[in-house]
């Protein structure tokens, strides 16, 4: 049985470690964070992906748990309404369309439990170096010493240590897409009954959302700015809340309440909107999955179902029989390339909004995960 690192606990890696384990790999998942990330936003589930959630069996499970707006508001930047509809949100699109909607924590809650008992599991650790040897990769852990696996699998995110080890600095492949955002949960002092409220100010480059979660209990609120790109520590959340405070000092309406309530937010994330680009996702016996390898942004709205697609495709063209690591991650690629492609093009087909919905169809179905072995 031949054993893989699968470095990253969120979706992809959670994903593709259930898939790996399915063809009979034994997956050790290795995450930096001391448990279960907890926060963030709600993520979508589309197309080909919600295929990926029923072939593992979840897929009733994670419609169960999807968030079920009435409908949006577009705000100015004093919350004067200049829109609204009960047909359609800005974070999920139709509100009676299959794709379905759900946080983040949920899902990786639901694809932890497939592999609970199946998969070894490492938290509060990270990867510090790769060397690759003849028959495996000597992978040196921040507090735990060294291993070596067979197989070593980045699904670390757009920050991924995996690819900086094995292909070099960030510059190369990220593409900065002008915009910051940051999220974090309050409780709902707007009396928000599944309605989410989007707000903007237009020639300052600033806004937000914020959505009731938890059966109305709790918001989850993203404020976000335009920028050229900030050099800061992706450790220090202080500096972090104190750039959005800054940069949303001038937003009336609720903001001031909101930046208070980000100042004693407990889970909180920040980061830019950016892409990464890269010729290739493997080298060796190292190679990249979801946001490590192809991170669209959350202006694409696919970055989830890139990830889950991408896990069920690696594992796939790894597990087939009689085939080497390198065809498996070459046929991974050929597969996965032009989905990417179309997929990373919605965050950027319309900057000043959400990309068509034509362009959203076709870019959630385009791939097959029947594709025969070559």
């Amino acid at each position: 049985m031949r054993n893989v690192l699968v470095s990253g606990a969120g979706v992809a890696g959670t994903a593709l470690a259930h898939w790996l384990r399915h063809h009979g790999f034994s997956v050790t998942v290795l995450e930096r964070a001391p448990g279960p990330r907890q926060g963030g936003q709600a993520v979508d589930v589309r197309g080909v992906a919600l295929d990926v959630v029923d072939r593992m069996g979840l897929g009733e499970r994670v419609r169960a748990v999807r968030t079920r707006m009435r409908g949006m508001s577009v705000l100015d930047g004093e919350g004067n309404e200049l829109f609204r509809s009960e047909e359609y949100a800005l974070s999920s699109g139709r509100l009676d369309g299959e794709d379905v909607e759900l946080l983040r924590e949920d899902l990786v809650a639901l694809l932890h439990e497939t592999t609970a008992d199946r998969v070894e599991h490492v938290y509060g650790d990270s990867v510090t170096a790769l060397r690759e040897e003849e028959h495996g990769v000597r992978v040196e852990l921040e507090h735990g010493g060294f291993r070596t696996f067979d197989l070593v699998i980045g699904a670390d995110g757009a920050h991924s240590a995996v690819r900086r080890l094995a292909f070099g600095p960030e510059e190369r492949f990220g593409r900065h897409l002008g915009q910051y955002l940051a999220i974090f949960p309050t409780a709902n002092f707007l009396d928000l009954d599944r309605w989410q409220l989007w707000f903007q100010d237009q020639a300052a480059g600033t806004g937000g959302a914020i959505y009731p979660v938890r059966d109305n209990g709790e918001l989850r609120v993203t404020l976000g700015f335009a920028s050229e790109p900030l050099a800061y520590d992706h450790r220090d959340v202080a500096w972090q809340k104190r750039v959005v405070a800054e940069r949303l000092a001038g937003l009336g309406w609720q903001t001031p309440a909101l930046l208070a309530a980000m100042a004693e937010a407990e889970h909180f994330y920040f980061d830019a909107m950016a892409q990464i680009r890269m010729d290739r996702w493997s080298t060796g016996r190292v190679a990249l999955v979801g946001d490590a390898g192809y991170c669209a942004s959350p202006l694409s709205g696919q970055g989830t179902s890139l990830a889950l697609v991408g896990a069920y495709v690696l594992a796939e063209e790894l597990g087939r029989a009689g085939v080497d690591h390198p065809t498996a991650f070459a046929a991974y690629e050929r597969r996965m390339r032009p989905f990417v492609e179309l997929n990373q093009a919605l965050a950027t087909e319309n900057p000043a909004g959400p990309p068509a919905e034509e362009s959203v169809d076709r870019a959630k179905h385009a791939i097959s995960l029947d594709e025969p072995a070559l």
